[in-house]
């Protein structure tokens, strides 16, 4: 058990004054139970319900008034609820309807309680036949570990602490970079990094890689409408790993015949259990930036080191000094997707990238992202900075002049002309820095008010 940045957000919550009962989302095995008993050592009381338990679930199905369901909450764990700061979780509160209902409840009628509730199938479910009680819940999104928390796991203090300062300091980017090699080859989730810290053995991992893609294999009958579904959810989550970082098309996905409408619905139904993220592009320089949801989307997957599991791609991983030189160049961009959505925690952020599709002129940026009412573009790659021709394009028609790339090198700031002369700047962070992108962005505009 170990700590995650995402107590900070728990200690905010906990802070308000109106503390409404908040709802912790994320995949299955991102470390959500966990994450809230390690923390619930801040309490005098912790009450753990697990709403798969018959028991537990009886609770909530069986005693009619909700005053007298709280009271058999606190007989049955012989707590007392008076004078006694208490944290109630309810994990797989999907489970209960009840238990959903009654969020509503502990918002009006006790205040005095801290819930939260969690639930690895809440967001397919959450359609159906569970209806939250609108605004008397509070969201949080929790996600695999960032490359920060993986550095705090594995007791690598002082790369952590480096992390924080801005800049970064050259001396410190060679040991950076090999630390965040390894964290892309493992990935994020927490009981990979436990058992790697551990025992530094790659190959007692691979049991580990396939029991979570079993265990989410296993869930599709829970979320999925039909026998036909079933079927190809399942085909979509086998073969989404050989297509992570690439754009994808519905239909035929994965080799199949399957229709684009059916297999639409299928994408939609794993986007909600967290397990992936369709990003659609942009073709706009400029805000608002809407997503384009007629072209064809990249495909993030939850967690790169399961990627590079089931793709085979963990042997080349440990043999090159650049990622952009791994599948493509996808799995460089899909580690520093995945870095940005860990550097988030709201359930409503979506990666965003842009596409300009002309005939003989299409470009592409692998993302973008909001900074100072500017859409800034992110290229994901190596080279000189005069060879980022879709880099070009974008800043030719861009009302500012920021532009980010990550790679393999050190911190450094260009000033770069696009192909057809206009001038820009070129902020170029190391691929550990992704998670703090934001952080960096906005140092890097101020570093360039400040030379004009």
């Amino acid at each position: 058990m170990f700590k995650r940045h995402i107590f900070h957000k728990f200690d905010q919550w906990t802070g308000q004054n109106e503390h409404k009962p908040l709802i912790l989302r994320g995949a299955r095995q991102v470390g959500k139970t966990t994450a809230v008993t390690l923390w619930s050592s801040r309490f005098d009381q912790y009450v753990y319900l697990n709403l798969e338990l018959q028991e537990d679930k009886n609770l909530f199905e069986n005693i009619q008034n909700f005053n007298d369901r709280l009271e058999a909450i606190f007989f049955t764990r012989n707590l007392t609820r008076k004078h006694h700061k208490t944290l109630i979780f309810l994990d797989e509160i999907q489970n209960s309807p009840q238990a959903v209902a009654d969020l509503r409840y502990f918002y009006e009628k006790a205040k005095d309680l801290y819930v939260i509730a969690a639930g690895s199938l809440l967001e397919s479910l959450i359609d159906r036949h569970i209806s939250f009680p609108v605004g008397r819940v509070k969201y949080l999104m929790m996600r695999p570990l960032s490359f920060q928390e993986y550095l705090e796991a594995t007791e690598e203090s002082a790369a952590s602490e480096m992390l924080t300062k801005i800049p970064v300091p050259d001396f410190s980017h060679d040991r950076l970079l090999r630390l965040f090699h390894r964290f892309t080859l493992i990935g994020g989730m927490p009981e990979i990094i436990r058992v790697y810290h551990e025992t530094k053995d790659l190959v007692q991992l691979k049991t580990l890689y396939e029991s979570l893609i079993v265990s989410y294999l296993d869930d599709v009958e829970k979320y999925a409408s039909n026998a036909s579904q079933t079927g190809i959810i399942r085909h979509i989550i086998q073969n989404s790993f050989y297509e992570a970082g690439s754009r994808i098309s519905f239909q035929g996905f994965g080799k199949s015949n399957y229709r684009s409408r059916e297999a639409g619905e299928a994408f939609a139904i794993l986007e909600k259990t967290m397990l992936l993220q369709l990003i659609y592009p942009t073709t706009q320089t400029h805000l608002p930036g809407m997503p384009d949801r007629k072209k064809s989307p990249k495909l993030q997957l939850l967690d790169t080191g399961l990627v590079n599991h089931f793709a085979g791609l963990q042997k080349e991983l440990l043999q090159i000094d650049n990622l952009d030189h791994v599948f493509k160049g996808k799995i460089a961009e899909h580690i520093v997707g995945q870095e940005l959505l860990a550097a988030q925690d709201s359930v409503l952020y979506k990666l965003e990238f842009w596409v300009r599709e002309k005939k003989q002129s299409n470009a592409e940026i692998d993302f973008i992202i909001r900074r100072d009412e500017n859409l800034i573009p992110v290229e994901v790659k190596s080279g000189a900075a005069g060879r980022l021709r879709s880099l070009h394009q974008f800043m030719d028609q861009a009302p500012h002049p920021y532009a980010l790339r990550i790679y393999g090198d050190i911190l450094r700031i260009d000033r770069v002309k696009t192909i057809k002369g206009k001038p820009f700047y070129l902020l170029n962070l190391p691929y550990y820095l992704a998670g703090q992108i934001h952080q960096y962005a906005d140092w890097f505009i101020e570093e360039i008010k400040h030379l004009k």
